[in-house]
């Protein structure tokens, strides 16, 4: 398991930027960490990486407790922080040279500094720029540049925030390319808010909000079938643990006294309401059912 995050929570002030979140991901998969803005995706990059801690929970990446010992986690990890900050007055190599001084690179894989900087160059895709000041590049390569610099020692777990923002479409398209490619030798997690991110380039996506995982699925099985949605209100309370032990649910939220539950398959679930009800003495009063795209359904689970 590459990363393992157990009740990890986040608090400033009266603002819970992280609450209560847990999830996995397992060695090569790429996971999208999708929600809108304030969702607590950049508070939790930070905490994956070491650079903050968090008010209570675990982290471990590659096994290693990030809490307690972030230098080491930090060495198998590659990081592009939301605001890629680059010394825009070096050149492409000069920068990354810098960077390995930093990180105190030597010898890796018997390949010496400057081999794996021009690995990285190769693998990232900036042969044809590597000769220019940081500053004379479009934002898609100084992204590069950024991402060249992350996995300049190999880290086996790549953290990406928000790596696409502010990118044009062919920008957009090559950024993605490129995660894709590192993703087959990486475990990579990167935040956005944009679905058709995820859906361009991930096997799993985590959908936050207000800090909350909402939705924690692979993202085959959420594209097989349309989703099917079901509104219903019940006569009594029921728990949101007990309304997700019925089949196929991926999401259940409340609202007032009415339930939105989002099942993954295209199989009429409304007898499956009508088996619950009975099950657990409830009785249905008001129920509909709709079918939703995967962009509709991240935009029905995170709206207010």
């Amino acid at each position: 398991m590459s990363i393992k995050v157990s009740s990890v929570s986040k608090v400033y002030g009266s603002q819970i930027a992280v609450n209560d979140i847990s999830f996995e991901a397992k060695n090569g998969e790429i996971i999208g960490f999708l929600g809108p803005n304030g969702a607590g995706k950049s508070t939790m990059m930070k905490i994956l990486t070491g650079f903050l801690k968090p008010d209570s929970g675990e982290v471990f990446v590659n096994y290693i407790d990030v809490l307690k010992n972030p230098i080491k986690a930090q060495k198998t990890i590659g990081y592009l922080p939301e605001n890629n900050a680059l010394y825009k007055d070096m050149y492409v190599r000069e920068y990354l040279h810098f960077c390995a001084s930093v990180f105190k690179l030597s010898m890796l894989n018997n390949l010496t500094v400057k081999e794996q900087i021009e690995i990285c160059i190769k693998k990232v895709g900036l042969q044809s720029e590597s000769h220019k000041k940081i500053h004379q590049l479009s934002k898609g390569y100084q992204q590069r540049v950024g991402i060249a610099a992350a996995i300049l020692h190999n880290p086996t777990v790549l953290i990406l925030d928000e790596p696409t923002t502010g990118l044009d479409p062919n920008q957009l398209a090559e950024i993605r390319t490129l995660i894709k490619e590192l993703g087959k030798e990486k475990t990579v997690l990167f935040s956005t808010h944009i679905m058709q991110e995820v859906e361009a380039v991930c096997d799993r996506v985590i959908i936050v909000k207000k800090g909350e995982i909402l939705v924690n699925e692979l993202l085959k099985n959420l594209q097989k079938n349309s989703l099917q949605i079901i509104e219903v209100v019940f006569d009594l309370n029921v728990a949101k643990e007990i309304i997700n032990q019925i089949p196929n649910v991926i999401s259940a939220k409340k609202s007032e006294n009415q339930w939105q539950i989002t099942f993954d398959t295209q199989k009429d679930m409304r007898s499956k309401i009508f088996d619950f009800a009975q099950e657990n003495n409830l009785k249905i009063l008001e129920l509909s059912s709709k079918n939703k795209n995967l962009e509709t359904f991240f935009r029905e689970v995170t709206v207010n």
